[in-house]
């Protein structure tokens, strides 16, 4: 969700449009919503209770623990069991809710083992009904391959978009990717949810984007969506949004009937 201020902290600009937001989106049909208690902090999820509450019956809300912010915007691990059992109560809290639909775990640095202890954890938060589904994000092919082998994975979300498809390291943060990963959960029959993927995605000196967007006439972000949803039936895009517009933009892309020749010129 992009319904937070800028840099993804802090209230919005336009906190009466985000609410709007939120509401029009049931109604035009969307019925799976990401979030994160970070994200804010914590404005989102009491956007979403502010806005939705009670919910529909067929409304997923997909949340993420494992990081928190720091008062200067910086992302920091929040992984400890004690911690993601902090972060859960938060969610479900600020929510409103019993218990979360889906909940990944972000990983944000640590070796294997502290990630294997952090699964655990999931595991055991399901186990007493907090969670119904557990998820990964941020994770590589080897450390999907231990969640796997620990329980069942319901969904992973990484980095992926139709420029960025492998791992972005960047001076702050690693966002790991891409297709191999996405290979793996095609492989599993689990769905694929790429996250900043309009963010990372947008090129500006490849024109093949644009070309395309020039075909439908229809912004380059909407390809990029459109891109996403041909790419493989495993993929859930999560695009974000500020405005209804954009709102509006991002629902008419899944209209879109990219040809065999516009994937393979993509490609």
């Amino acid at each position: 969700m992009r319904l937070t201020g800028e840099e993804i902290y802090g209230e919005p600009l336009n906190r009466p449009e985000a609410l709007q937001i939120l509401k029009y989106a049931i109604k035009s049909g969307i019925n799976f919503l990401d979030t994160a208690d970070y994200y804010g902090e914590d404005v989102t999820n009491r956007l979403i209770a502010e806005a939705l509450h009670p919910y529909t019956d067929d409304l997923v809300i997909c949340t993420k623990i494992g990081g928190a912010r720091k008062p200067d915007k910086s992302w920091i691990p929040h992984n400890k069991p004690e911690q993601l059992r902090l972060s859960i109560d938060r969610n479900l809290s600020t929510l409103k809710k019993d218990q979360i639909q889906l909940v990944h775990f972000r990983k944000m640095g640590g070796d294997m083992d502290s990630f294997k202890l952090s699964m655990d954890t999931m595991f055991q938060l399901q186990k007493e009904g907090k969670i119904i589904h557990v998820g990964v994000s941020n994770v590589n092919e080897a450390e999907l391959a231990v969640a796997l082998s620990m329980g069942d994975i319901a969904s992973v979300e990484n980095m992926y978009g139709h420029v960025q498809r492998s791992t972005l390291k960047l001076p702050h943060a690693e966002f790991k990717g891409g297709t191999g990963v996405l290979e793996m959960c095609e492989k599993n029959e689990i769905p694929f949810i790429p996250y900043y993927s309009l963010f990372v995605s947008i090129p500006k000196k490849d024109e093949r984007i644009a070309e395309i967007a020039r075909k439908y006439n229809t912004t380059e972000a909407q390809i990029n969506i459109a891109w996403l949803l041909h790419r493989s039936p495993w993929i859930l895009p999560i695009p974000g949004t500020s405005s209804l517009l954009h709102f509006e933009e991002n629902i008419k892309a899944a209209e879109i009937d990219l040809t065999e020749a516009d994937m393979n010129f993509l490609n």
